[in-house]
């Protein structure tokens, strides 16, 4: 039987619940010519080829990864692909990376400008910095979304812990933002926060065994009995390996953030597309204080329910953005 998550501690319903196909992306490695004959062979280049070569536009293949530096010097990696508008900014949770969403990315990207990120701390991004809260990871939405200038109108969607950068990345980003979706995400906003000390005592396991306290959680608390079986191992296998200098500061600063602020600040609609899997969102209780919300429940799947079943979740995703663009 599959636990339920508590609803004392939003770590199983908002954190852990970005998982799936996470590959953890080695560095690449960069080449240098070995050959000092062919060095001396290239003839110098002149005046005519060095201003071409200058005015010359960089050319970038679709989803190749691109940098941009976060607040504070940290190198934030993100991928473009596909042309459109509005611009469509996929965000992963904890503990995961842009891979997350490879499933909507082919159908989106014919009807949009689809842009993946890794936050600091995931995937290809670095990992240079000692703030891992919600505020700090919008950040580094809003510098890729600030090198993408171009596009007038953005909608940032946010899985799991992803929801709450989304919305303080709108926060951030200002008017150019037109919605926020998320996907399994903000359940608990408004139900009462653990205490720091009690959030302390639930993560001294994940302390003293990362490995196995990650594989326990996410195991038995993020899917359903009829999950597969093999999407459920890549996903545990590949939170549990997140490294715990980076999780588990963004568990207590996920546990400490003040959603109801947040969306009681935020002026946009901010649509969420939630599994029923440890019960209803309840809509009522979050609308009393932030009135743009809404709820659409897709019974039966799990908590990566993106990756459970894209054909059912992908059209409901392209309907909320193309009402928010609207």
């Amino acid at each position: 039987m599959i636990a339920r998550p508590s609803p004392v501690l939003p770590v199983a319903g908002l954190l852990l619940a970005t998982l799936a196909a996470c590959s953890r992306e080695p560095a690449t490695p960069a080449y240098a010519s070995s050959s000092p004959t062919a060095t001396t062979a290239a003839a110098a280049p002149d005046a005519a080829t060095n201003a071409t070569m200058q005015e010359a536009a960089p050319v970038i293949s679709e989803g190749s990864p691109r940098i941009v530096d976060s607040p504070g010097g940290v190198h934030i990696q993100y991928r473009v692909y596909g042309r459109g508008e509005p611009l469509v900014v996929l965000i992963h949770g904890w503990s995961c990376d842009s891979n997350y969403w490879a499933a909507q990315v082919a159908d989106l990207k014919t009807r949009y400008t689809v842009v993946t990120v890794d936050l600091a701390g995931h995937g290809g991004s670095g990992a240079n910095r000692s703030d891992w809260s919600m505020p700090a990871f919008a950040a580094d939405v809003a510098a890729v979304v600030e090198a993408l200038k171009d596009h007038p109108q953005v909608v940032l969607v946010g899985h799991s812990m992803g929801g709450p950068v989304a919305v303080e990345a709108a926060r951030r980003i200002g008017p150019r933002v037109v919605g926020v979706i998320g996907v399994d995400t903000l359940k608990n906003v408004g139900l009462p926060s653990p205490s720091a000390a009690d959030t302390d005592r639930r993560l001294l396991a994940f302390e003293q065994d990362f490995i196995g306290s990650t594989r326990a959680l996410v195991q038995s608390t993020m899917f359903t009995p009829k999950s597969d079986p093999v999407l459920m191992r890549r996903i545990v296998d590949d939170m549990s390996q997140a490294p715990p200098a980076v999780a588990i500061p963004a568990i207590r600063a996920l546990n400490a953030w003040d959603g109801v602020a947040a969306l009681k600040s935020l002026q946009v609609p901010v649509v969420v597309i939630n599994s029923d899997l440890g019960g209803v969102t309840d809509e009522a209780r979050i609308r009393a204080f932030a009135p743009n919300f809404r709820v659409i429940t897709v019974a039966g799947l799990g908590h990566f329910l993106m990756m459970e079943d894209p054909a059912r979740v992908d059209p409901i995703l392209d309907e909320q953005i193309r009402l928010l663009s609207r």
